[in-house]
């Protein structure tokens, strides 16, 4: 197979191995621990998970920069639509006054934030693994 592909990308990327640990947790530590979508939150019962605001099936990369905390069920729900399209949607399926544009720009400045990877390293030697972080987020 050849180094470049699709198919090695997809290969590469299986699981929840694609991303290191503590970069992960810094991710879910920087977006406060809830969906950047519908606000969720894991003390809501949000199952995390980490969305690529340009999807990476369409090229989209795995910087920090590029990745946002999303519950399941929003990034189940998005596919592949843009930040633009699927905050409408979200917007619409929320149904509590919130704009697409203020969800749009509330991704837009979480992403920009700085990952903390020291703190998240910290965590996961406290507790182990990201995963027992995120069972008891009493930081």
């Amino acid at each position: 197979m050849k180094t470049g592909t699709h198919t090695d990308r997809k290969q590469k990327n299986q699981g929840q191995h694609w991303i290191s640990d503590p970069k992960r947790l810094s991710i879910y530590l920087r977006d406060g621990l809830a969906c950047c979508w519908c606000g969720e939150s894991i003390e809501q019962g949000a199952k995390l998970t980490l969305d690529h605001l340009t999807p990476y099936s369409l090229g989209g990369s795995n910087d920090a920069t590029n990745l946002v905390t999303s519950c399941l069920r929003c990034n189940s729900s998005r596919g592949n639509r843009s930040v633009v399209k699927f905050a409408k949607a979200c917007a619409i399926y929320l149904n509590h006054g919130i704009l697409p544009i203020t969800i749009t720009a509330h991704i837009r400045k979480t992403a920009k934030r700085e990952l903390d990877l020291s703190l998240a390293k910290q965590i996961i030697a406290q507790r182990g693994s990201w995963t027992a972080a995120l069972k008891n987020p009493k930081l």
